[in-house]
């Protein structure tokens, strides 16, 4: 899944000498001075007043930023106690000294634990025996200390279990160094490989591993090899993608037997492998690139399973024999249907577990590789997730997957894929207690304006009244084909203790409903998502859940264009809004190839070179559509280092705002000067965080007069 990413573009050189902050008198909020830049696109001339905030490196805009900031942390310290006392509730949910179920790899049962007071996990093996001694392999703890912000990407096990792979990220900016640690000694060796993007992959002699590298758009396009004892500057680059449409990845096969290197784009892709034991090979295609046919690949005993969308809105799934993948080879593994969208595969030496949507929810599909025999594990709750997780084990003859629903924590389960039967690994705790008997969990079918049934998971406390008098948060994303989950969220609970009622509208633009659900709400249908959201917000206020003056809404990143757009389109719905690392300003953006992911994505939101995407994408780009009306309470929050969606995008979106739009509703603005596009690292501040949006929503919406019975 890509997610909308921009990039900083330097030497603009258009900032005055005069300071663009200024500060009317204490209390009030900050004013962003306008240096108007004009641009031409499409026969129609567009100025931008706020342009100058892209430029990271003028002290000017810092200061702005931290104006805001300043405003932010001001207005709103009368609800310092009630964010602390969230907090404190959030904490007592999470058990703080904990450890995650063992995993199986190579000889070794791997795991990872956390510690009171500690942000970070710590990643530990034993050997053999889950009754063998601990080794602490990476304390990401140890790594952190003394940085603002620590993230890692792959950690990657050679096949005889001596030497690890990790890769690191101190700047928020998906900026990553590859170091490769000795278990036998602890020390690191001498080849760290700065630069590199996240994703490796061993070959079998122990001493070969695949990487890759990004251009300077964060935009995976190489694949490189290395030898353990030689320099990076000797390394062999193995592929390489020159279309900007495309990504590659790099990864080992469950079976261990291949490297699978894959370029993908959003409507096409075309797949490679190397042996594992013969890594100098070249590259092999298996299937070339056609116009939007999308395939993936995993490897059984003597095939490749192939998941496709060749003749298959839903995917289908072929096999092939090693020797030949080519669609002239292909037989049918599991047909294609209008009813059942096929998700992704787990494969084992004798399973196969296929990850299926139907009816908008997920089931496991089991296949008995010797005989083809079927059957479906099966699950209570009216809306849940399900995961399969931790199957690292080639040879297993049983499936983990963790399980949970609004009113169900997370449990682990290990399902014996001959015998049918599942027990249970782990259940997550929650210390601080947790009855399930004073929620109410509800899904329910909402009609959207064009006929279509968009779902939704609703979590209730018992004996939720339906006469308009509650406070509800409704939550949504809705882009990438990414599909929101009803799983466990101790954190939401504190809203609900508090009265409200939560929801998730799993509006189009994601797969809830299959792939046509991800077509409809992209590109020229771009507004089936808004729509939808629209629509499940006024049936919640028609069957009297909760009422315009209790209503509040809440999406990050491509969600936070959703919050941007609804609370645009139609203020008067919603009490408040709270837009997370917003991706606001769709035209300027998606007009620069040079940010990144840009190019990818006119496969994703159009582009507006062509002037009929232009046109559409303007009509609901919410920085362009700033209007002079009253909006929405609004919080907005970005993180100065995000790579995903830049800073400047919420800065000049609330700029903008406050120098256009009426009416007494607040509008904060508040910046993470450590974080990336998921906030701070560290989980203590994570929640934090959580709590401070929680204790705006709830401030938002407390005096607000309930409604008319």
């Amino acid at each position: 899944m890509h997610l909308r990413a921009v990039v900083l573009a330097a030497g603009l050189g258009l900032v005055a000498a005069a300071p663009p902050v200024v500060v009317a008198q204490a209390g009030q909020p900050p004013v962003a001075k306008r240096i108007p830049k004009t641009d031409t696109v499409q026969g129609e001339l567009r100025r931008d007043d706020y342009f100058w905030l892209r430029e990271k490196s003028n002290p000017e805009v810092r200061r702005y930023l931290e104006a805001e900031n300043a405003y932010t942390e001001a207005s709103l310290a009368h609800l310092k106690p009630t964010q602390d006392s969230i907090y404190r509730e959030m904490l007592g949910r999470i058990k703080e000294t904990d450890l995650t179920v063992p995993w199986r790899y190579q000889g070794y049962w791997y795991y990872t634990r956390t510690e009171q007071g500690k942000d970070y996990p710590i990643l530990c093996r034993k050997k053999g025996s889950l009754d063998a001694a601990e080794e602490v392999i990476l304390d990401q703890n140890r790594l952190a200390r003394g940085k603002k912000f620590h993230a890692l990407g792959g950690v990657d096990v050679s096949p005889d279990g001596n030497l690890l792979l990790y890769l690191e990220d101190t700047t928020a900016f998906r900026e990553y160094t590859l170091h490769v640690k000795d278990l036998r000694t602890g020390r690191l060796l001498g080849e760290s490989i700065p630069d590199v993007w996240n994703g490796t992959a061993w070959a079998d002699d122990r001493r070969t591993f695949f990487y890759m590298r990004a251009d300077s758009a964060k935009r995976a396009y190489a694949v490189w090899r290395h030898t353990i004892g030689t320099p990076p500057a000797r390394d062999v680059k193995v592929f390489q993608e020159d279309n900007n449409l495309y990504s590659a990845e790099v990864a080992r096969s469950q079976s261990g037997k291949y490297i699978f290197i894959s370029s993908e784009g959003f409507t096409s892709s075309e797949w490679r492998v190397i042996p594992t034991a013969r890594p100098t090979d070249s590259a092999r295609v298996l299937v070339p690139r056609r116009a939007d046919v999308l395939y993936s690949v995993d490897h059984i005993p003597g095939r490749f399973l192939i998941l496709t969308n060749d003749g298959a809105t839903n995917f289908r799934i072929v096999s092939a024999p090693e020797s030949d993948a080519s669609r002239t080879a292909w037989q049918d593994w599991q047909p294609a249907s209008d009813s059942v969208f096929i998700e992704d595969l787990v494969v084992l030496r004798s399973h196969v577990v296929v990850s299926e949507r139907a009816e908008g929810l997920r089931r496991l599909r089991v296949v008995k590789l010797a005989n083809r025999d079927t059957h479906f594990i099966t699950f209570p709750d009216p809306a849940y997730s399900v995961d399969p997780t931790g199957n690292t084990d080639f040879d297993a003859s049983t499936l983990r997957f963790a399980y949970s629903s609004f009113t169900t924590p997370e449990t682990v389960y290990q399902y014996d894929l001959a015998r049918r039967t599942r027990t249970v690994l782990k259940r997550r705790e929650i210390p601080s207690g947790f009855d399930a008997s004073r929620y109410q969990l509800r899904r329910v079918m909402v009609p959207a304006r064009d006929g279509e049934q968009v779902p939704v998971s609703l979590l209730l406390p018992k004996g939720y009244p339906l006469d308009g008098s509650r406070p509800f948060l409704l939550y949504a994303y809705g882009s990438y084909g990414y599909t929101l989950e009803p799983d466990f969220d101790s954190s939401v609970l504190s809203l609900v203790d508090r009265g409200f009622g939560y929801g998730i509208a799993h509006i189009r633009g994601g797969q809830e409903m299959g792939r046509r659900w991800y077509d409809a709400g992209k590109m020229m249908n771009k507004k089936n998502t808004f729509n939808d959201f629209i629509d499940v917000a006024e049936y919640l206020v028609r069957e009297r859940y909760t009422s315009p003056a209790r209503l509040v809404a809440n999406g990050a990143s491509a969600g936070g264009l959703l919050m941007g757009v609804v609370a645009t389109w139609r203020p008067d719905l919603f009490r408040a809004v709270v837009a997370g690392v917003p991706f606001v300003d769709v035209i300027n953006t998606m007009l620069d190839a040079s940010i990144p992911l840009t190019a990818p994505e006119w496969e994703q939101w159009g582009n507006p070179h062509q002037p009929e995407h232009y046109a559409y994408m303007k009509s609901y780009s919410p920085y362009d559509n700033v209007a002079p009306m009253e909006y929405p309470a609004l919080l907005v929050t970005t993180s100065f280092n995000d790579s995903q969606v830049m800073y400047w995008e919420p800065a000049k979106w609330v700029a903008k705002l406050r120098a256009t739009k009426r009416g007494a509703n607040p509008l904060y603005l508040k910046t993470n000067f450590a974080g990336g596009h998921g906030g701070s690292s560290g989980r203590y501040d994570r929640l934090k965080e959580t709590a401070f949006e929680y204790a705006f929503m709830i401030d938002a919406v407390k005096e607000q007069p309930a409604a008319v019975p």
